[in-house]
């Protein structure tokens, strides 16, 4: 009897005085897998709003995803066992899966959902990829740990000092996502109908993407007025039409300047939205800037617009696309067919004028080129005015500097081309397209 009571005596092994899945310990890994999971959740319903305006079939998909992601996120923090670390970590990989499907893939029908998370970004949808990938790996590794793990005090402070910065960036991609893919829910909806009440319409819808412009008209007149067609900045990645908020961060007061200061003067200004790259490979944002043109022209009536007198600018890359308005032939895919893409003035401003040449230029840029255009020499060849200077040219106002401004200029001036050279400041711009529109 002794050696049984002693034997019923002995302590239970420590795995059956836990649950069958305990607890582990919150470490750096665990909070840098849960916050990139939870980051990559939030841009994507950040999205959801824009997407609800497109099809509410793939808003609901995506919101749902977003959402059981984020509980699951909640749930491995506040109960970090194997379970839940498994739980977050199969949610990351359905998002990273869905991702797959609809964009590399492009299975999903209709359109590309991941489009209105692009609308600032051109890459956002794929720093959702890259957090869902790192949530993924990162929440594996946890579970798979031993439970009630007790690594010593300089193993802890090690690892929480080799993460950090990894934590610093995804709470920064994060937050810049999550941003980017919401500026869609503020501002004025695009609307179809062409009439006094809305200033923001729909341009043309490419692949099921409807793109906004907004239109500012000077004060009424007997006569239709001039109009200038504004392409942003951004390095065909970055930015958008608005004059504030994350998309006009890179010349949103320039733009404002402009603009009023054309208004006043009696000459309407056309702003938009066109598709960014890497999300919409070139040359959709050229194929977009001719619709824009065709769009004016075909609706000139409605708008109360001069259809003889439209001419573009833009600055940066913005510049270069309007320059490309001005002398590349084609790229007149889309609605509209028919009517012609002509622009009467350009006003180009800091705007490259040449990307083949990659001779003297530093990381950052010639990272952006490959970004926005690919490596492949004839596309780097077609999105470069240089290509297509010659004869036949309307009067251009190339200012600012820019790579190879000066020698698109020169080029212009050699085939006979009207050409004025400046410092691009608001007054000097403004003055260049009211007298080329008279």
């Amino acid at each position: 009897m002794t050696a049984v009571d002693r034997q019923r005596a002995r302590p239970l092994p420590a795995t059956s005085r836990y649950d069958a899945t305990p607890p582990l310990r919150r470490g750096a890994l665990l909070v840098t897998a849960s916050l990139a999971a939870l980051s990559g959740a939030v841009t994507t319903a950040a999205a959801v709003p824009a997407l609800w305006r497109l099809w509410q079939l793939y808003a609901m998909l995506f919101g749902v995803f977003a959402a059981v992601e984020i509980v699951a996120v909640a749930a491995v923090l506040g109960w970090p066992t194997r379970k839940t670390a498994h739980f977050a970590a199969l949610t990351a990989a359905v998002a990273l899966a869905l991702w797959v499907v609809s964009r590399p893939l492009g299975l999903l029908a209709r359109f590309d959902p991941w489009q209105p998370a692009d609308t600032v970004v051109g890459f956002t949808d794929y720093v959702v990829a890259a957090l869902q990938v790192l949530a993924l790996f990162g929440l594996l590794v946890v579970a798979r740990r031993r439970a009630h793990p007790r690594p010593s005090t300089l193993r802890r402070v090690s690892a929480w000092i080799v993460l950090f910065p990894v934590l610093l960036l995804v709470l920064a991609t994060g937050t810049a996502g999550a941003v980017a893919a919401g500026d869609g829910v503020t501002g004025t909806n695009a609307s179809m109908l062409l009439d006094s009440t809305s200033s923001t319409v729909e341009y043309c819808r490419p692949a099921g993407i409807p793109l906004a412009m907004d239109v500012y008209q000077p004060q009424p007149s007997a006569t239709p007025a001039p109009v200038v067609l504004y392409l942003h900045d951004g390095g065909l990645f970055l930015g958008n039409r608005k004059p504030a908020g994350p998309g006009a961060l890179l010349d949103g007061p320039r733009f404002t300047a402009v603009r009023d200061a054309l208004t006043a003067r009696g000459v309407a200004v056309a702003s938009i939205d066109y598709r960014l790259a890497p999300a919409a490979p070139w040359p959709a944002p050229l194929t977009d800037a001719k619709c824009a043109v065709r769009f004016l022209a075909a609706n000139a009536t409605a708008l109360h617009l001069d259809l003889a007198r439209i001419a573009a600018w833009g600055t940066g890359t913005g510049g270069t696309l309007a320059a490309l308005l001005g002398t590349a032939p084609g790229f007149d895919a889309g609605q509209y067919a028919g009517v012609p893409s002509t622009v009467h003035a350009v006003a180009a401003v800091a705007a490259p004028a040449d990307f083949t040449d990659f001779t003297g230029l530093d990381a950052v840029t010639r990272a952006s080129i490959l970004l926005a255009l690919g490596r492949a020499p004839a596309t780097l060849r077609e999105a470069s005015p240089l290509t297509y200077a010659g004869p036949g040219a309307p009067p251009f106002l190339l200012a600012g500097g820019g790579r190879k401004s000066a020698e698109y200029a020169n080029r212009l001036r050699a085939a006979g081309d009207p050409v004025t050279t400046g410092d691009g400041g608001p007054a000097e711009v403004t003055d260049f397209l009211v007298t080329a529109l008279r």
